[in-house]
C-alpha cells in the first residue's frame, strides 16, 4: 500500500473541495485554496520522488496551470479532467505519465466500449487510468461522471473491474459521498475494492487520520493505495503530515 499525492485544480488554483458540492451553476464549497501554484506541489512531489500522483482539472480554465505542473515534474503525474481521444496524445507529450478518464468512456450512463478500446489502443493500456469514482445507491456503488454530478448505470462489481482492467493500467476511485468531509473513509467500498480489483487501485475520500489509513490497509488487504486531501498539512489540514506519509508509504522506499 502506497501514498499517492494529489493536485486538484479549480479555476486555475489548487483547492480542496467538498466533492458533493461540485455543481456547474455555482461555486463549490472549499476547505482550502492554495497561495502557491500547481507547479509548486509538482516540484515538491518530484523532490521526494513520489510518483503516481494525480492532477485533476475540475472544470474549465485549468489547462495552463496543469501544463506547468506537468513541465515541473515530467513523467511523474497522472492527469484527468476532460481527457478524450483528441487531446490525450497532447497531454502525454506535455509530460503526463498516465491519462485519467471518466466521461469519455462512461457515456450516456453506459460504458462506451468503442471509445475505451480506441483510447487504450491509441495511447497504450500502460498509460490509461480509469476514474471509477462512485456513490452508493441502494446496495450498489454506482459510477459517477461529469464532476460527480451524473450517476451512470454501471456499478462496481468484480466482473465490471475485470472487464475494464483489460484496457487500462490502474483505477482511481473517489468515494464521492465522503470526499472532502474528513469524516472517515467509506469502509464498505474499500473492502469491495480489496476483494475485487485485479490491477493497482487508488482510493480517495474521507481520510482524516492514521486510523483511516490503517483501516484502508486492513480492509484493502494491503493492496489499495490511498490519497489524502483536506486532512493533509500541505493543504491546510491539521491531522496528517505530508512528510510522514511520504516516508512511511513511499512507492519506491517501501517496495
Amino acid at each position: 500500500m502506497y501514498f499517492r499525492p494529489c493536485i486538484d485544480l479549480h479555476e486555475g488554483k489548487v483547492k480542496q473541495i467538498i466533492g458533493s458540492s461540485l455543481r456547474d451553476n455555482k461555486s463549490p464549497r472549499t476547505n482550502f485554496i492554495a497561495d502557491m501554484p500547481a507547479s509548486y506541489y509538482a516540484e515538491k512531489y518530484q523532490s521526494d520522488s513520489l510518483s503516481g500522483g494525480h492532477l485533476i482539472m475540475l472544470g474549465p480554465n485549468n489547462e495552463e496551470a496543469a501544463a506547468e505542473a506537468m513541465k515541473a515534474y515530467p513523467g511523474g503525474l497522472q492527469i484527468g479532467g476532460g481527457i478524450n481521444l483528441e487531446n490525450a496524445p497532447d497531454w502525454l507529450d506535455a509530460g503526463a505519465s498516465h491519462l485519467i478518464v471518466t466521461s469519455f468512456v462512461f457515456h450516456d450512463g453506459q460504458i462506451n466500449w468503442g471509445n475505451l478500446k480506441q483510447l487504450s489502443s491509441t495511447v497504450g493500456r500502460e498509460h490509461l487510468v480509469l476514474d471509477l469514482s462512485c456513490k452508493k445507491e441502494n446496495s450498489f456503488f454506482r459510477i459517477m461522471t461529469e464532476r460527480w454530478q451524473s450517476p451512470t448505470k454501471v456499478t462496481i462489481t468484480k466482473d465490471t473491474l475485470k472487464q475494464l482492467a483489460e484496457y487500462c493500467n490502474e483505477f482511481l476511485i473517489h468515494a464521492t459521498d465522503v470526499e472532502g468531509k474528513q469524516q472517515g473513509i467509506n469502509s464498505e467500498l474499500v473492502r469491495l475494492l480489496g476483494e475485487c480489483t485485479p490491477i493497482p487501485t487508488t482510493y480517495a475520500g474521507g481520510v482524516r487520520s492514521q486510523v483511516d489509513i490503517d483501516q484502508i490497509s486492513k480492509l484493502g488487504l494491503g493492496k489499495i493505495d490511498f490519497t489524502v486531501g483536506s486532512a493533509l498539512d500541505i493543504f491546510g489540514g491539521k491531522t496528517l503530515n505530508y512528510s510522514d506519509l511520504a516516508n512511511r508509504y513511499h512507492p519506491i522506499k517501501n517496495r
